[in-house]
């Protein structure tokens, strides 16, 4: 990230709505505790998330990737339909304990299900429709959780795929040992040419496709 789109984007964090009191607790403790932290989606993204929640209005919402709850949390905070709830789903059982504590001091144990396992394994045991689902796990893996989703999805319903431009790296050679950028290059084509769906690439921090299945 450049100087200029580092200011841009304290300039954006300045200008919208400050950050849920929980969710700058779990930013800050995420920071302190976890490995990898920048996988945390953050103020700006779950700001977007909770907007776009507010806009679509979802009954049932799936999550893949947890990390530490931020987006999860922030998509219930937008969620207002009554008995609205989320699935989400984290490969890490060591992050279990830290999810679920902040889930409850958000208050939203009555809306988020925490699911621990491998995505693959668990979304054919979920017997749901959703609205919503927002993908943000194993990159390499992202072919298949469409394929797996796409019959869960409403008509009419979004997916919301993150870091589809994979740090400009999908605009660069690729090297052949780089498994995430050869999947995302894969899925980003899938999802161009599948005519089910309408969508758009919005350039937000690493890249979200929106998909709104037709």
């Amino acid at each position: 990230m450049t100087n200029i789109s580092i200011d841009l984007e304290q300039y954006i964090l300045n200008h919208i709505d400050d950050e849920n009191a929980i969710l700058q607790e779990l930013n800050r403790q995420t920071h302190i505790k976890m490995l990898q932290p920048r996988m945390l989606s953050g103020h700006l993204q779950g700001q977007i998330l909770k907007m776009l929640c507010f806009m679509i209005n979802p009954l049932n919402v799936l999550e893949i990737g947890t990390f530490t709850g931020y987006s999860a949390i922030s998509m219930a905070l937008g969620c207002r339909r009554d008995g609205a709830c989320i699935d989400t789903i984290e490969i890490n059982d060591e992050n279990e304990e830290f999810i679920q504590t902040f889930i409850d001091k958000a208050g939203m144990q009555h809306m988020i299900s925490l699911h621990i396992g491998s995505a693959i394994d668990i979304i054919p045991s979920l017997n749901k429709k959703y609205d919503l689902i927002f993908m943000d796990g194993d990159k390499r893996q992202y072919r298949q959780y469409y394929k797996l989703v796409f019959d869960r999805l409403n008509p009419g319903g979004y997916i919301l795929a993150d870091n589809v431009l994979w740090d400009g790296k999908v605009i660069q050679d690729v090297q052949s040992n780089d498994t995430y950028t050869q999947e995302l290059l894969a899925f980003n084509q899938l999802i161009k040419e599948d005519d089910r769906v309408e969508k758009v690439i919005l350039p937000i921090r690493d890249g979200i496709t929106i998909i709104r299945k037709k």
